[in-house]
C-alpha cells in the first residue's frame, strides 16, 4: 500500500500503482468525471500515471491554471494532427499551452495557410477529438527518437533531441499521431468539444530571426461549447475597450512616426487626466510624509554602471549620448532609483531624521524592441509614480505597510477591487542573475512575506520574479473583463544602499546602512492609465474624468443663461463645457454618449424661466430638472463617494 496526501492535508491509502484518476474516483464521481491532469510531488503526471511510493497529489480540473495548461497542451497536439491531415508534408516544431489557449510553429513549406482555412481545421479539429483517443506516455532511446524524425526529413525535432540526454525523451501517441513530448496531457481528446483558431502569426525558430520563419498557428479550446462562446464574446468586447482605441476616439493621447515609436504624446484632455492622477497621488504622498524631488531625464554612464542597472538595461537599451569631452558618456536614465540614492547621498543623516521619503514622477527611457512596442502599455519613455524611502532595519516592517496601505488606497479609489498580491522571490535555480549578498535577500524577502501575512493580503509566492537587486511585492489586478494587469509594485532592496554608500549615524554614533524601499503604486502612468482604460471603457471615475458635464443649449437664444449655468459650475470647481453647435439636441446627446460625458444638461425656455436644468446621465438617460443647486449638490456627493482623502 502507498499512502496518498491530499491538498486538504487528510492522507489516503491505495494499493500500489493506483493512478491519480483512482485517487479521483474514490473521492467522488463527479470529481472523476472533471479531473484532467495532475501533480505528484510536485511534478505534472498523467491522470493515468501508476503512483509508486507515498506522495502529496493534486488534482486538477478546467477550473485550474495546471488544468488548463494541461488542456491546451494536449489541444495543441490534436491540432497539430488536424494540420498533418490537410499538409502532410509539414513539419511540426512546438505546441506549447500559453494564457489563454495555445499555439503550434510549423513549417508548411510550399504551402500556405490562411483565414480561409481555418473553418476546415477547425472541423477537422473536433473530427479527431471525437475519436476519444487516449494519450499515451513512452519512452524513447535517443537513437530511435533522431531515426523517426530523420526519416520525417524534420530538422527542427533533431535539434531538440540533439539537445536532449538519452533516457529523458519521451514520445506522446493519441490515435495515429505521434510527438515529441515530455508529458502533462488529458485523459483523451474526447473532453475537447469546442475549438476556436485565432490567427496565424510568423515566427522564427526558436525566437533567432537568423534562423527559418515558421507559421505560429494559434487556437484556444474548451470542454464546451458555452465556455467558447463567452469567450468570443469577451474578446469582443476587449475590442471595444481597446485602450488605443478609446484614447483616439476620446482625445487622449497618440503617436507619430517623427517623434518616434514607443513614445506617446498626450493631448490636452489625456494631459488634464494624467495631471489629476498625479495631483490624487501627491495629495496622498504628502500625507502619508513624502517629500518631492525632481532628477534629470539623463545621467553619467558611471552612475548606472554603480547602480547595476547598465549592466541589466545597457545593451538593450538606449546607446551611450557622447559629449564633445573625450571619454564623457551620458544615458537616458533607465531608472530613477539611483539618482534618489545621489538624492540622499547630499548630506549625511541621523537615524532621528529617518525614514527619508523622496517621491517624483520621473520619465524613464528603454529600448524596447519595435515588434514588442503596444500602445501604452509597452513603451520607450514612460514615467513612474517613483517614491524611495531610505529607513533603519527596525523601522522597515512598519514602512512596507504603510506603503500597502498607500497602493490599498490608489486601487479603492479608481474601482480595482479584483486584486491578489505575489511576493516575486529570487529564482532559486539561477542565483547568478542577482546582486547582493544571500544574507541581505533572505531578509528582504522575509521581510515582505510578514508585512502581507499582517496586512490579511491574498498572496502567492513566485520564485524567478524578483528584481535584479532585490524581491517585490507585485499587485495583479482584474480588471472588468477578468484579465490579471500587474499595477502597484514594493520592492525591498539592501543591495543599492551598499553599492552607493549610504549610510547614517546610529544611536551608538556609528555609520549604519538604511534599508531601501522602493514603490509606485501606479507601476507608469502610461501603462495604468492603458488599464484604467481598458477596465472602466473609458467610463472614468467622475472625479477623474476629463470633462464631468456638457451642457446642451437648444438653441443659440439661450447663451446667455448657458454662460451662467457654465460659471456656477465651474465655480464649484466642476469641469464643464458647452456644445454650442448648430445640431439637433439628439445629435449632441448622442455625440455626448459617444465621448463618454458623465452628464449632460440641457438649458431651453422652461429651464431659464425657472432657473433649473434638464440632467441626463451616460448610459442611464433622463434623470429629470434639478435646480442648479441641486445638480451641483449630485455631483459633489457623486465624487465624494469614491474619492475619500487618504487616511481618512
Amino acid at each position: 500500500m502507498i499512502k496518498i496526501t491530499l491538498p486538504d492535508g487528510s492522507v489516503k491509502e491505495f494499493e500500489k500503482n493506483s493512478t491519480p484518476m483512482d485517487v479521483a474516483k474514490s473521492i467522488s464521481e463527479g470529481l472523476a468525471r472533471n479531473v484532467i491532469s495532475a501533480s505528484f510531488e510536485g511534478k505534472t503526471v498523467e491522470t493515468s500515471t501508476p503512483l509508486t511510493t507515498d506522495g502529496s497529489l493534486v488534482l486538477y480540473t478546467f477550473n485550474n491554471v495546471e488544468g488548463k495548461k494541461a488542456f491546451w497542451h494536449s489541444s495543441a497536439h490534436v491540432l497539430a494532427q488536424a494540420i498533418q491531415d490537410f499538409y502532410p508534408n509539414a513539419k511540426l516544431t512546438i505546441g506549447p499551452a500559453i494564457e489563454n489557449g495555445f499555439y503550434y510553429d510549423v513549417d508548411f513549406g510550399e504551402d500556405t495557410i490562411s483565414e480561409k482555412d481555418f473553418d476546415k481545421i477547425e472541423k477537422q479539429f473536433l473530427e479527431r477529438a471525437r475519436e476519444k483517443a487516449e494519450f499515451k506516455m513512452r519512452s524513447i532511446s535517443k537513437a530511435d527518437a533522431l531515426a523517426y524524425y530523420q526519416a520525417q526529413n524534420n530538422q527542427y525535432k533533431v535539434e531538440l533531441i540533439e539537445g536532449l540526454e538519452d533516457g529523458d525523451i519521451t514520445f506522446c501517441d493519441h490515435s495515429d499521431f505521434t510527438d515529441l513530448c515530455r508529458g502533462g496531457h488529458i485523459p483523451n481528446t474526447g473532453i475537447i468539444k469546442a475549438v476556436k483558431i485565432m490567427n496565424v502569426a510568423g515566427a522564427y525558430w526558436r525566437g533567432d530571426e537568423k534562423n527559418n520563419q515558421l507559421t505560429r498557428v494559434y487556437g484556444i479550446s474548451f470542454p464546451k461549447q458555452k465556455e467558447l462562446t463567452e469567450y468570443l464574446e469577451l474578446l469582443e468586447e476587449a475590442k471595444k475597450r481597446d485602450h488605443r482605441k478609446l484614447g483616439k476616439e476620446l482625445e487622449l493621447f497618440t503617436f507619430s512616426q517623427k517623434v518616434g515609436q514607443g513614445l506617446p504624446l498626450w493631448l490636452p484632455k489625456g494631459a488634464a487626466l494624467r495631471g489629476r492622477l498625479e495631483d490624487f497621488l501627491k495629495a496622498a504622498q504628502k500625507k502619508a510624509g513624502y517629500e518631492m524631488v525632481m532628477t534629470p531625464h539623463i545621467g553619467q554612464k558611471e552612475l548606472y554602471v554603480t547602480s547595476g542597472h547598465y549592466a541589466k538595461y545597457g545593451e538593450d537599451s538606449f546607446q551611450p549620448i557622447t559629449t564633445p569631452k573625450e571619454d564623457e558618456e551620458f544615458l537616458l536614465k533607465p531608472m530613477n532609483c539611483p539618482h534618489h540614492c545621489e538624492v540622499y547621498n547630499h548630506k549625511p543623516y541621523s537615524y532621528k531624521e529617518l525614514p527619508k521619503r523622496f517621491a517624483e514622477f520621473g520619465t524613464v527611457y528603454r529600448y524596447e524592441q519595435s515588434g514588442e512596442l503596444h500602445g501604452l502599455t509597452r513603451v520607450r519613455g514612460f514615467t513612474q509614480d517613483d517614491a524611495h524611502i531610505f529607513c533603519t532595519p527596525e523601522q522597515l516592517d512598519e514602512e512596507f505597510k504603510n506603503v500597502i496601505d498607500l497602493v490599498l488606497y490608489v486601487f479603492g479609489s479608481l474601482g480595482f477591487e479584483n486584486f491578489k498580491a505575489q511576493v516575486s522571490v529570487r529564482d532559486m535555480e539561477n542565483l547568478d542573475k542577482y546582486i547582493g549578498s544571500v544574507e541581505n535577500w533572505e531578509k528582504a524577502e522575509q521581510a515582505i512575506i510578514n508585512a502581507a501575512k499582517d496586512k490579511g493580503l491574498d498572496y502567492v509566492v513566485e520564485e524567478g520574479e524578483a528584481a535584479f537587486y532585490g524581491p517585490k511585492l507585485d499587485f495583479m489586478v482584474k480588471d472588468a473583463l477578468g484579465r490579471s494587469w500587474q499595477l502597484g509594485t514594493i520592492q525591498v532592496d539592501y543591495n543599492l544602499p551598499e553599492r552607493f554608500d549610504l549610510h547614517y549615524k546610529g544611536a551608538d554614533n556609528q555609520l549604519h546602512r538604511p534599508v531601501m524601499i522602493h514603490r509606485a503604486p501606479f507601476g507608469s502612468m502610461e501603462r495604468f492609465i492603458a488599464v484604467l482604460l481598458e477596465h472602466t471603457g473609458g467610463n472614468f471615475p467622475l472625479w477623474l474624468t476629463p470633462e464631468q458635464v456638457i451642457i446642451l443649449p437648444i438653441s443659440e437664444k439661450y447663451q446667455k443663461y448657458t454662460e451662467k449655468v457654465l460659471t456656477l459650475l465651474e465655480n464649484s470647481e466642476i469641469r464643464a463645457l458647452v456644445d454650442n453647435r448648430n445640431e439637433k439636441t439628439g445629435r449632441k446627446i448622442r455625440d455626448a454618449e459617444v465621448n463618454k460625458i458623465p452628464f449632460m444638461v440641457i438649458v431651453g425656455e422652461q429651464e431659464e424661466k425657472d432657473g433649473t436644468v434638464s440632467v441626463r446621465k451616460h448610459g442611464k438617460g433622463d434623470l429629470g430638472t434639478f435646480t442648479i443647486e441641486e445638480f451641483i449638490s449630485l455631483i459633489q456627493k457623486e465624487v465624494s463617494k469614491t474619492l475619500v482623502p487618504f487616511g481618512s
